[in-house]
């Protein structure tokens, strides 16, 4: 692995707290997407991530490339797959990487370094793909539950019997459908 990218994966691993195949997935997923997209990171909001996944991977994608929750450029999309979609603002330009099928054979220290060792070709195929680009991260008033008492941004709250309600205090109605 050359200099940078080994800085990065120490970097990765301090974050995520140990190595495993699954940072090993993510930080591959920076890698590609530096190389395809010609991304560094992003400081605010100039790259977003669309994750799959909620695996340890996603620990990379925030510390090589700086995308979090927080700042509002990573996006959980909840579909249990390894696939990573990163949009650059500047020009729109989005590019899933999916990841092939897993060598089974390999122990998880040899899978790993296999993984952060092979071209990104033989991890994750990819494809330019259109995505409608998420608004930048806004900050909403906060309304108080008047069931609970607690606070939460106006975009969460919901009407109930005439009342301001949060989430969590809300009941769903629903018929048994």
């Amino acid at each position: 692995m050359e200099k940078d990218l080994e800085l990065l994966w120490q970097k990765a691993a301090a974050f995520h707290g140990h190595v495993c195949p699954g940072l090993a997935i993510g930080f591959k997923a920076c890698e590609a997407a530096m190389k395809v997209m010609g991304v560094t990171g992003s400081k605010d909001e100039e790259l977003v991530c669309i994750t799959e996944n909620d695996a340890c991977g996603v620990d990379a994608i925030q510390a090589v490339l700086g995308c979090s929750l927080g700042k509002g450029n990573l996006l959980y999309r909840n579909t249990g797959k390894s696939a990573y979609t990163f949009i650059r603002r500047d020009t729109g330009k989005a590019v899933r990487f999916y990841m092939k099928k897993r060598n089974p054979g390999m122990e998880k220290e040899e899978y790993y370094q296999y993984l952060l060792e092979c071209p990104i070709e033989e991890v994750f195929d990819y494809k330019e793909t259109q995505v409608q680009l998420p608004e930048r991260a806004r900050i909403f008033r906060n309304v108080t539950c008047e069931i609970c008492g607690e606070d939460a941004p106006e975009h969460r709250m919901r009407l109930q019997d005439g009342k301001k309600v949060c989430m969590d205090c809300f009941k769903e109605y629903t018929r048994g459908w």
